[in-house]
């Protein structure tokens, strides 16, 4: 019996293999993250998953659902070209296919794609001069983000070449006028990623507001941080103690998302 005000969602996990169930539960989690983080935007912006083991086959959260509403069951299974796989009661958001199916069939390691629409993050990539290195926080997204020019709503297959493009090898991408976006092999790795981009884009507003000239870290110490970031976590330290900690903070929370 599902808490008052959520849905009540029939489980699949008897309809799919053990992997994919743990991408659902995985991909909820971060839903429900993001949720609590005061990241999502009602019922817009998609997270999305591959599904291992399949021909680039990919969850993605139905049309109509908060965030914080997502269960690893409720999430709808698709091919590149938004069709559902599997018996549902719910629909895609078809808004998400354009970026998400272009990103997942165009970079292999790209397993999960996390794309927002955050006060900071669309600050951000409305200045012209995007992200900048301003601090510790900022030091690694501004490594690894890419920038795409906005086009209108993402939803004309035309542009997915385009952001491919843009996007090239890069783990975050900021889609000028829009929003943030990054991927990962693992979902941990993605929303890792997403965490650091998210709070260097706040960092910088923040700074930016008190119209204090601005400290700027020299050239050399930002190549030592560079350097020395697997020394803080280790190489996979998103998966080994990151994405731990944050499952048991969602059980905490509310381990509905594991439905």
């Amino acid at each position: 019996m599902a808490k008052p005000g959520m849905l009540d969602i029939r489980s699949v996990k008897d309809q799919v293999s053990a992997e994919e169930w743990q991408a659902r539960v995985d991909l909820a989690a971060a839903y429900r993250m993001m949720a609590y983080m005061g990241w999502d935007d009602l019922i817009y912006t998609h997270l999305s998953m591959r599904i291992p083991g399949t021909d680039h086959h990919f969850l993605i959260n139905p049309l109509g659902l908060m965030f914080e509403e997502i269960t690893a069951s409720s999430l709808v299974k698709v091919d590149l070209n938004g069709n559902q796989l599997m018996d549902t009661p719910f629909i895609p958001n078809a808004a998400g296919f354009v970026i998400h199916s272009a990103i997942h069939e165009a970079r292999d390691d790209a397993n999960c794609v996390m794309h927002l629409h955050t006060d900071y993050g669309i600050a951000v990539s409305n200045q012209k001069d995007g992200l900048l290195p301003m601090c510790q926080t900022s030091i690694v997204p501004w490594a690894m983000v890419a920038y795409h020019d906005y086009e209108g709503f993402a939803v004309n297959d035309g542009e997915k070449e385009r952001l491919v493009a843009d996007f090239g090898t890069k783990n975050a991408l900021i889609l000028r006028n829009h929003g943030t976006l990054t991927v990962g092999d693992t979902v941990a790795k993605a929303f890792e990623a997403m965490w650091f981009l998210e709070r260097a884009c706040k960092i910088q507003v923040l700074t930016q507001s008190t119209g204090a000239a601005i400290y700027k870290p020299s050239q050399e110490s930002i190549d030592n941080a560079l350097r020395d970031l697997r020394v803080v976590a280790g190489a996979n330290g998103a998966d080994n103690f990151v994405w731990p900690a944050i499952l048991r903070k969602m059980e905490r929370l509310d381990p509905s998302f594991r439905d």
